[in-house]
């Protein structure tokens, strides 16, 4: 007998079908886009209001789905390319250290905020919307004053990073929200709401399995969609040059936790491995017993963590204070977490502006905990970084370091480097404005805007 369709069946279908339309639709005038149209599964829950994500799958309901359709199937196409940019933009994961409700309510709001504005600013048929008076006050505040620092120099503005930046990433919209009014945030709510993010990851210190390999699916796509953006060779029109912009803050703002493992050896550690046993035992037991094999799990198994690591705290005018206390505070979270090192670790923390100031040697969580919680910063002359690698080779000459992972120097990027390459890892991690020519092309670099390091309030 034919199966026949039920009502939820058909509706299912149907809402489907519309999704696949849209994401049509879309690619039509985004192809470079195509890798994250297709990246979600669909996946149906009734009771939502508009579309919703999790880094793996689209949600929706089929009532509003095939409502809106009808109506104003212009939203649908804007909602779906709203919430793919979240995914791509990796906002489902840039927020470590939001903790209160109320941080992040102001995150949602700030990467609605972004989102809206690259849209806005690409001017693409299938989404094009009036903008209301909210929306253009609000772009023109950060415009403006992107622009005015621009024009008056300031250092706080990089020259280069800003510039694409157009000044509305998430984490800079975040740092204004916190100064606003309850009731200008809630009308910006308001104007901004697009799709639900109640399944966005909560913020947690470590990532679940699944959610990892979510991020890592969207790092991948990301890629892809910057080369394929490239490809095309053409001059990049005001909007796809605001994408590309937001595109690269993401890059920027990946995991300081991956970035850290960079320094990490492979070593064999003390710790029982049953996913391995040694198969001696395994073939004895079969031929002894016929059906029984004997299986000893291996005492040690190879993994990949720090054994030794030096990290240099430019002390120098322009990187002293608040700024710098938040990178340390989240660098010994990360630090102290116990899958970071091997059981015996040694940290050393450097001061140093142009002369070394101060030398801690960290050997336990205990060691950190005391000195986080006495950290003081020591120093406030010019910048030289060849003071620091200076003293950590006389270190490995006289060996009190003997497995030197890396050389990590908080900094400002405005000093004098040294010329020669060091045998041992080295990456900087740049607070503010530098230039690109004169860093070594030995090092590796990260640069970090200050909005980006988001504190709990």
């Amino acid at each position: 007998m034919a199966h026949i369709q039920t009502q939820t069946e058909w509706e299912t279908e149907m809402s489907e079908k519309i999704l696949q339309f849209i994401r049509h639709e879309l690619y039509l005038e985004l192809r470079h886009l195509e890798p994250a149209l297709s990246a979600l599964a669909y996946r149906r829950i009734d009771g939502l209001l508009t579309f919703a994500a999790d880094g793996r799958c689209l949600y929706y309901s089929t009532e509003p789905v095939l409502r809106i359709f009808q109506k104003n199937s212009a939203f649908l196409d804007r909602a779906y390319l709203h919430t793919i940019l979240h995914c791509l933009f990796k906002h489902l994961w840039m927020m470590p250290g939001v903790r209160s409700d109320k941080a992040v309510r102001n995150w949602n709001i700030a990467c609605d905020i972004a989102v809206e504005y690259t849209i806005d600013s690409m001017n693409i048929v299938c989404t094009k919307r009036i903008l209301s008076w909210i929306r253009r006050n609000t772009y023109d505040i950060f415009l403006s004053d992107r622009n005015e620092k621009l024009s008056s120099g300031d250092s706080s503005m990089p020259s280069g990073r800003k510039k694409k930046s157009h000044g509305m990433s998430a984490a800079i919209i975040f740092r204004w929200l916190r100064e606003q009014e309850e009731d200008q945030i809630l009308e910006l709510a308001r104007e901004f709401y697009t799709d639900d993010h109640r399944f966005w990851p909560e913020p947690k210190e470590q990532e679940t399995p699944v959610q990892l390999q979510a991020r890592q699916n969207w790092d991948k796509t990301a890629r892809q969609v910057t080369l394929e953006q490239s490809r095309r060779g053409d001059d990049p029109k005001e909007g796809e040059e605001v994408f590309a912009a937001q595109l690269c803050s993401a890059k920027s703002r990946r995991s300081y936790r991956e970035f850290l493992q960079k320094f990490a050896v492979l070593q064999e550690e003390a710790h029982l491995d049953p996913e391995e046993f040694e198969l001696g035992y395994y073939s004895y037991g079969l031929r002894l017993y016929g059906n029984l094999p004997l299986i000893e799990p291996l005492e040690t198994r190879e993994v990949q963590k720090i054994r030794e690591f030096v990290i240099v705290i430019d002390t120098s005018y322009s990187t002293s204070g608040e700024l710098v206390e938040g990178f340390l505070k989240e660098t010994f979270s990360i630090l102290s977490q116990k899958n970071s090192f091997f059981r015996q670790f040694c940290i050393r923390i450097l001061q140093c502006d142009n002369q070394v100031r101060m030398d801690d040697t960290i050997h336990s969580d205990k060691e950190l905990d005391r000195l986080l919680a006495e950290f003081q910063i020591a120093g406030g002359g010019g910048t030289d970084f060849r003071p620091a690698f200076a003293y950590v080779d006389d270190l490995l000459a006289k060996g009190e370091i003997k497995q030197l992972g890396g050389l990590l120097y908080f900094t400002d990027g405005k000093g004098i480097y040294p010329k020669k390459q060091p045998e041992y890892k080295t990456a900087f991690l740049f607070l503010e404005d530098y230039e690109e020519e004169a860093v070594p092309p030995w090092a590796m670099r990260l640069a970090v805007e200050p909005e980006e390091w988001i504190h709990e309030y």
